[in-house]
């Protein structure tokens, strides 16, 4: 079986609450490409539950949120044809974000995030996203992306330290 590339992988100094691999106390998820689409596998802790047994809302727009961000970095360097690991680094921030909540998201079941790249548009990218639990769709997200950060535009940030 071949070994994941992890968007997060390539995103040192990164200490986001979702997807920062320096967050300790964070929820570390870790997005790859399967085809055109992005997927996140998250399993959850009790700690992050609403209702009994049910995901916090909160926890699971920001599981959407940080997938999304992921994906849109990771979409902006494939469309340019280079990996990862390349320069310039690009960054992104949650222009929008509309979640529908559809059915209750299990909280001791694996969740499923499935995003798709809708349009890049200069330092747009706008995404769709899903959220599954066992194989059903609980939510659904409308996502923009905005770029924050362009690494060949700003030699001083806090990502060229």
């Amino acid at each position: 079986m071949q070994e994941k590339d992890y968007f997060q992988d390539h995103m040192p100094g990164n200490k986001c609450f979702g997807c920062g691999r320096e967050n300790h106390q964070g929820l570390k998820i870790s997005s790859y490409w399967d085809g055109e689409e992005s997927v996140c596998i998250w399993e959850s802790q009790e700690k992050y539950q609403g209702w009994t047994g049910i995901l916090n809302g909160g926890i699971l727009a920001t599981l959407i949120d940080c997938h999304t961000m992921c994906t849109a970095m990771a979409a902006a360097y494939k469309a340019e044809g280079r990996h990862l690991d390349s320069e310039p680094v690009y960054r992104y921030a949650t222009g929008t974000i509309t979640v529908k909540y559809l059915k209750p998201t299990f909280n001791n079941k694996p969740i499923e995030l499935r995003a798709t790249v809708k349009e890049i548009k200069g330092r747009k990218i706008t995404m769709s996203c899903i959220a599954l639990s066992e194989g059903v769709v609980t939510a659904e997200a409308e996502v923009i992306a905005i770029q924050v950060f362009d690494s060949s535009k700003d030699e001083n940030s806090i990502f060229n330290s």
